[in-house]
């Protein structure tokens, strides 16, 4: 009997083990190319605004003309909010220099830093404006 509830003790703690690994894991910055920044002028495709990260879709096109479809994740949405981003802050369509930490492997995928708009409105993934959230419903 004894054996029994020892048993289920540890059984409950691994169970609880497996839990945490993913969620310690998801936060991991291993694959992005950390201190490597690339900033590339593109078109916006698609804005997701989701938990747990939000998600820019862009497509680049270089100089022989080949585009490259671009995906880059922020935090978020609460946090992007307090950095003055919205649901509502890109369209498809709109024009945008846009920083990104780009993974390792090369591929066209990486970390939002900082998103430039033609008119020089700045949104960044570092730094909170003065106003969170300022001109835009969560």
């Amino acid at each position: 009997m004894y054996t029994s509830h020892i048993m289920k003790q540890v059984l409950a703690i691994a169970f609880v083990l497996t839990l945490l690994t993913p969620v310690a894991a998801h936060h991991g910055a291993a694959t992005f190319d950390s201190g490597k920044k690339l900033v590339m002028e593109g078109t916006v495709v698609e804005w997701t605004w989701a938990n747990p990260h939000c998600f820019l879709k862009f497509d680049v096109t270089d100089a022989s003309g080949t585009v490259k479809h671009w995906i880059a994740e922020t935090s978020n949405p609460p946090d992007m909010f307090n950095r003055g981003w919205a649901r509502n802050s890109f369209k498809a369509g709109d024009r945008v220099t846009v920083t990104v930490e780009p993974v390792k492997n090369g591929s066209p995928v990486g970390r939002v830093l900082q998103v430039v708009f033609p008119d020089g409105k700045t949104l960044s993934t570092q730094d909170a404006p003065a106003v969170p959230g300022e001109g835009a419903r969560l």
